[in-house]
Formats: C-alpha cells, sequence, structure tokens
C-alpha cells in the first residue's frame, strides 16, 4: 500500500486543477476555442463546433508538463 500515496496526491492535484479550470472558465481567452484549424459548421438546424487545433495544443501543453514531472 506504500506504492497508492502518491496517485493518489497527483489525481487530487489534477482535481484540483480541473476545478479552478471551471471555476475560472469565464475569465478564458476568448481565441481559445476559436483558432485557425478549429472545425466550425452552421446550417439551418444544425451546428458543429469541433477545436482541433485547441485540443491538439492542449494534448501537448499536458504533455510537456508530464514530461517534465517524470524528470
Amino acid at each position: 500500500m506504500n506504492g497508492l500515496g502518491r496517485p493518489l496526491i497527483v489525481m487530487g492535484l489534477l482535481l484540483v486543477a480541473a476545478g479552478l479550470v471551471v471555476s475560472f472558465a469565464p475569465k478564458l481567452p476568448t481565441w481559445l476555442g476559436r483558432l485557425p484549424g478549429d472545425i466550425s459548421i452552421k446550417r439551418d438546424n444544425f451546428s458543429l463546433h469541433f477545436p482541433l487545433v485547441t485540443c491538439l495544443i492542449i494534448s501537448a501543453i499536458i504533455s510537456l508538463i508530464m514530461w517534465l514531472l517524470r524528470k
């Protein structure tokens, strides 16, 4: 059970970070979901928005943070 402490701390920190993001979401930059390369389709009765480039950038940032934490 000694190896269980560190993953629980990391999961707790991730939950705190997610809570902060949710609580400060209205203050996030408006361009974050509207980058060039994000897919947005608007039709008469249909609307689709898929932030492809935004997802790639967020994934790269999270990967960089995880890589730095492993070192």
